[in-house]
């Protein structure tokens, strides 16, 4: 029993020892994964720098301009740099190099939102709205630009879609001029493309009358349709 005792007691520092090691090879492992975190610290710091980008990105907005676009974007410059500038608070540049236009935040912006209030109203204008009527987005809520193409409602090719162009037009613009002023909307025909500012509401009303149009139904009965659903929606306000 002795020998037993001396033989534990023998074992016993060097299982001291064993615990010692290992706790030394888990500091040497501590060491290694603080090493090995000074590296991800690295990581997280370029991830940190490109959340920092994608942050100034989303502080960013940047608007295409069309060729046939930039006469008359020079023409009204000022016109839309005044309220983007003075009313909005934004910063507002036309980059020449890429042919965008450019509006940012600025120190003094009240309010995120009119980054995107900015956008839509330059966008408006490019889309072949006039200022005026552009400058609703700024200041009215609840408005929006629908765009769509006659061949999202029929394929029509050739002199077929050419004269669907001219049935929603009509002479002199007055059927295009009708379905804005009942539908209290804004219509712009630029070729096979159709764009309607407005509410939601009076935009649906006024896509249903141009697919009419655009699918052959005469303007007459568009036009029944057109304020027998006015009238109805007026009573109900």
């Amino acid at each position: 029993m002795e020998v037993q005792n001396i033989q534990v007691d023998a074992f016993v520092p060097t299982k001291k020892v064993l615990k010692r090691s290992a706790n030394t090879d888990t500091a040497q492992d501590v060491e290694m994964l603080v090493d090995a975190a000074t590296g991800i610290e690295g990581a997280q710091s370029s991830a940190g720098s490109a959340r920092g980008a994608k942050r100034i990105r989303s502080e960013l907005r940047k608007v295409s301009v069309p060729p046939h676009r930039y006469s008359s974007l020079k023409e009204q410059w000022m016109k839309i740099f005044t309220p983007v500038v003075e009313h909005m608070k934004l910063q507002i540049r036309f980059n020449m190099k890429a042919r965008q236009v450019e509006l940012r935040i600025g120190p003094e912006t009240p309010d995120i939102s009119n980054l995107q209030k900015g956008a839509d109203f330059v966008k408006a204008f490019l889309c072949g709205f006039e200022v005026d009527d552009a400058l609703a987005l700024l200041r009215l809520e609840d408005l929006f630009i629908e765009t769509f193409e006659i061949k999202d409602v029929k394929t029509l090719r050739g002199d077929h879609q050419s004269r669907a162009i001219g049935r929603l037009a009509g002479k002199g613009g007055r059927t295009k001029f009708t379905i804005e002023n009942v539908t209290k909307t804004r219509i712009v025909l630029a070729d096979s493309k159709i764009h309607i500012l407005g509410s939601y509401q009076n935009i649906q009303l006024a896509r249903r009358a141009i697919c009419n149009l655009i699918l052959g139904s005469p303007p007459s009965k568009v036009y029944g349709n057109l304020r027998s659903v006015a009238t109805r929606l007026s009573e109900r306000m």
